[in-house]
């Protein structure tokens, strides 16, 4: 549908035919999935790669890293070998590379907010490539490289996926649907460790193969300048918005399938129109045009409303639902962590060192990571139908679209926290192919975790405060996660690589999880009794654009 004035109206120099108007709208629409495609791409093959470490340490534990640290077993023939503080090392690698991919997003997410687009991937690749290269020039001699390297991938990847959640604001009524979709992508990167594992058993070397993921850095530096913006994509979108490189004089008159179909004025978007289409009245600096367009809509759409109070950073910080989400992601995180650091001396534990089974079941968990992907939207879907049903119901038609959605997080928070409790019950159980139903729920969870996760921010708290709290909350969260090496330490000594006791104690702490879901559900009942004692009798809708500025704490 193409919404545009008259041709009387429009001088006769500046019409222009309803084909070309089209053709512009679609290479817009063209563009936007171009953006989300090839951002899926990034996220599954580059962001999370460090959490199929254990298919990685299977190929460093094959060419000799940290194998001076295996001493003679006691007790056991001189062929038999302790190797204990070698899985510490690899252990201390990982837990010091999941720290970084968690604390180093607060610094890396306010320079997000602050410097923009270009400059938070530029450091992402920077640091990406760094990482590649220093494992792909490293050799058992110089083992002590993994660590800044295994650092340097972690704060690369999570850069390139913070930046690249925003891309869910192009896409309206989907935005947590696809914000899901890339916590999911990034859950599946941590099967490229896998193939890699594959290919080194094929005879590729690992050096070859690092140096081959650096050269990728091109396709990000390309994708930065054509498809990603220099700052940040609004929500909702302005009308006429673009973002990357373009022609200079290109219309800006296409609009967003939401942006059609909630417009109610003709002659508002007449006007809007006929000024796009005016070559004098084109803004050299998109962001300037934008915040031009966007006021000019809301001043017409709703001329009486009162802008609502800005929400400081701090008052988010220390508000109930931040701390209880907090720890409602810690909790889950830490078991998440440690079974993924400590995956490799558990199957050598529970198949008695049988080196075939180890491998097998390796492989099984990285092919079940494939699967991150597409489970993570399904958590969106609930979000976002779940949304579309509360504001159906009679008692929130009066409510802000605010409230609807962060109603609709109570049940995402809830089955995430039920979701990772089986996930380690089976975990618990010491039996090897009752493992195959832990991968299973573990890869369930972990997409569910991080894509409700980032969806709950966006939701629950103003949008331009967004990289600031993703990145507290994920370096918060990772002080927490540091507790996985005295995990590891305590299993692999008092309790004799048997790792029970510390999984039934992980359970426990898991129910502290369940009271972020409640705080919500309670803080729901505050907002909309609140907004019922305020509008009694006022029907209206409020305008878009304020996505979570009525999230008072």
């Amino acid at each position: 549908m193409w919404i545009v004035g008259s041709e009387k109206e429009l001088p006769q120099d500046h019409q222009e035919t309803p084909p070309e108007a089209m053709g512009r709208w679609g290479s817009g629409r063209a563009k936007r999935l171009a953006t989300f495609i090839s951002g899926l791409v990034e996220c599954m093959c580059f962001a999370g790669v460090i959490f199929g470490w254990a298919s990685l340490v299977f190929v460093l534990k094959d060419s000799k890293y940290f194998e001076d640290l295996c001493v003679p077993a006691v007790n056991q023939t001189a062929n038999q070998t302790d190797c204990s503080a070698q899985d510490e090392q690899f252990s201390l690698i990982f837990t010091i590379g999941s720290f970084m991919n968690n604390f180093m997003t607060f610094p890396t997410g306010y320079v997000f907010d602050r410097f923009g687009t270009t400059a938070a991937r530029l450091l992402a690749i920077s640091s990406y490539t760094s990482g590649t290269l220093l494992i792909a020039f490293s050799t058992a001699a110089t083992a002590m490289m993994l660590f800044p390297a295994v650092s340097f991938l972690s704060i690369g990847g999570i850069l390139l996926i913070l930046t690249n959640m925003q891309v869910g604001n192009l896409f309206g009524k989907h935005r947590s649907t696809v914000i899901t979709l890339y916590n999911g992508a990034f859950d599946s990167s941590s099967a490229v460790f896998l193939v890699i594992k594959l290919l080194y058993e094929q005879g590729l070397s690992l050096r070859s193969m690092f140096l081959f993921m650096s050269a990728c850095s091109a396709w990000h530096l390309v994708r930065t300048s054509f498809l990603m913006p220099r700052s940040h994509i609004p929500y909702p979108l302005p009308p006429g918005y673009t973002y990357g490189l373009s022609c200079q004089r290109r219309s800006q008159s296409y609009r967003t399938y939401e942006e059609q179909h909630s417009s109610k004025v003709p002659n508002d978007h007449q006007a809007s129109e006929s000024d796009n289409l005016h070559p004098d009245s084109a803004l050299k600096e998109d962001n300037a045009a934008n915040k031009v367009l966007a006021a000019k809509d809301e001043t017409k759409a709703a001329p009486k409303l009162k802008e609502p109070a800005m929400i400081s950073f701090r008052s988010c910080v220390f508000s109930q639902l931040f701390f209880w989400h907090l720890m409602w992601l810690s909790v889950m995180q830490l078991r998440h962590y440690l079974f993924i650091g400590t995956l490799n001396p558990m199957l050598i534990h529970l198949s008695d060192g049988d080196g075939v089974l180890v491998s097998s079941y390796t492989n099984a968990f990285a092919f079940t990571q494939l699967c991150g992907v597409l489970c993570a939207p399904w958590n969106g879907l609930i979000l976002d139908r779940h949304k579309r049903g509360q504001k159906k119901g009679s008692s929130f038609q009066v409510a802000p679209d605010s409230l609807a959605d962060l109603r609709s997080c109570i049940l995402s928070l809830t089955i995430t926290v039920l979701q990772c409790i089986a996930f380690s019950v089976c975990a618990s159980i010491p039996v090897l192919p009752v493992q195959y139903a832990t991968f299973i729920l573990q890869v369930l969870s972990r997409s569910f975790l991080y894509g409700g996760n980032a969806a709950f921010l966006a939701i629950a708290f103003p949008l331009e405060h967004f990289g600031k709290l993703y990145g507290l909350v994920m370096g918060l969260s990772a002080v927490v996660s540091l507790l996985q090496y005295p995990c590891f330490s305590l299993v692999k000594g008092p309790l004799h690589g048997d790792p029970f006791y510390v999984n039934i104690g992980l359970i426990v702490l898991m129910l502290l999880a369940l009271v972020s879901p409640f705080t919500v559900w309670r803080e729901c009942k505050r907002r909309q009794k609140d907004w019922d004692a305020a509008h009694p009798t006022d029907t209206s809708a409020l305008p878009a654009g304020k996505p979570g500025l009525e999230s008072s704490i």
